[in-house]
């Protein structure tokens, strides 16, 4: 109940200019954001970078409503892309289409994306597409491939709570994709997702397997320590190399797991999000961890 409330509060503008404007809540959002400008995710990639951790960055921001705000998008990731080669960072993007104009024409969209991904590629780098809400997914899938078809520095992420999910691996497997897996984080029906978190982590399991024998390089997306049990398990048993998987974490969360999987020898990369609109983001943090609800309220209220 508390994480449908926290997912749909997401979603309210209202809730998110009340949020983001009191100063005592954008401090706490530097538990899970790390900062609202690209120098300051730059700082945060070279902490984590350090720490023998690779890194991937995400301009913060989502379902934008004009072409203006979308191309200003894409410019913030080309730059992005500039300055972990420029500072040599282990670093590579992450975006969300519709923040690219993907509600406006998905062509537009396309087009956008394209330009990032060369951009990508001239850098020798990697573009990440985040997979939002299922009612984006299938035309997310979609250009994804036809934007792989032109230049291999694109993958994308697929959600274990989805009815759908493993078809759609063995659909992008098939255009020889990268795929990040993850659980998801977006409230979905029954109609399209595994209500229980059984069925979505014995799901997760499930898809791990197929894509770590794959051939191609993958991301495991988790806190889980039982997914991350289980991973490394299976990546023993089918003889899969340290170097042919990497696991990957959120800015802020489970920082002791960081630790641990890098000591081990694995490779370990984190999804660094930044800048102003950074509400959506932290309240589906907050859904996946209704502990921090409480601190997040205490200190919500101190500052008004």
């Amino acid at each position: 109940m508390l994480r449908s409330i926290l997912l749909k509060l997401s979603e309210s503008k209202g809730i998110a200019h009340w949020v983001t404007t009191n100063a005592s809540t954008r401090r706490m959002s530097h538990r899970f954001v790390a900062g609202e400008t690209l120098d300051e995710a730059l700082q945060a990639a070279r902490a984590c970078n350090d720490a023998g951790m690779m890194a991937t960055l995400d301009y913060l921001g989502e379902n934008v409503s004009t072409t203006g705000d979308a191309q200003k998008a894409r410019d913030a990731y080309l730059e992005i892309f500039d300055r972990i080669a420029q500072e040599k960072l282990n670093a590579n993007v992450s975006c969300k289409l519709t923040q690219l104009g993907l509600d406006l024409s998905v062509e537009f969209c396309e087009g956008l994306v394209l330009s990032i991904a060369e951009r990508a590629s001239t850098c020798d780098s990697f573009l990440r597409i985040d997979m939002e809400g299922s009612i984006y997914t299938q035309r997310t899938i979609e250009l994804v491939k036809r934007v792989r078809a032109q230049t291999p520095t694109v993958g994308t992420v697929i959600q274990s709570y989805l009815y759908r999910s493993e078809s759609d691996v063995h659909d992008l497997l098939s255009y020889g994709c990268r795929i990040r897996l993850c659980k998801g984080a977006y409230k979905e029906s029954v109609e399209v997702a595994y209500p229980s978190k059984a069925d979505v982590d014995a799901n997760y399991v499930r898809l791990m397997r197929i894509l770590l024998p794959s051939g191609f390089y993958h991301g495991i997306a988790t806190h889980d320590p039982r997914m991350i049990a289980e991973t490394i398990r299976w990546a023993a048993e089918k003889q899969i190399s340290k170097d042919d998987f990497e696991f990957q974490m959120l800015y802020g969360v489970r920082t002791d797991l960081q630790r641990q999987l890098v000591r081990d020898g694995y490779r370990l990369r984190i999804y660094i999000p930044y800048g102003r609109d950074w509400f959506p983001y932290f309240m589906r943090r907050l859904a996946e961890r209704p502990a921090n609800v409480g601190f997040f309220l205490r200190n919500l209220f101190r500052g008004r």
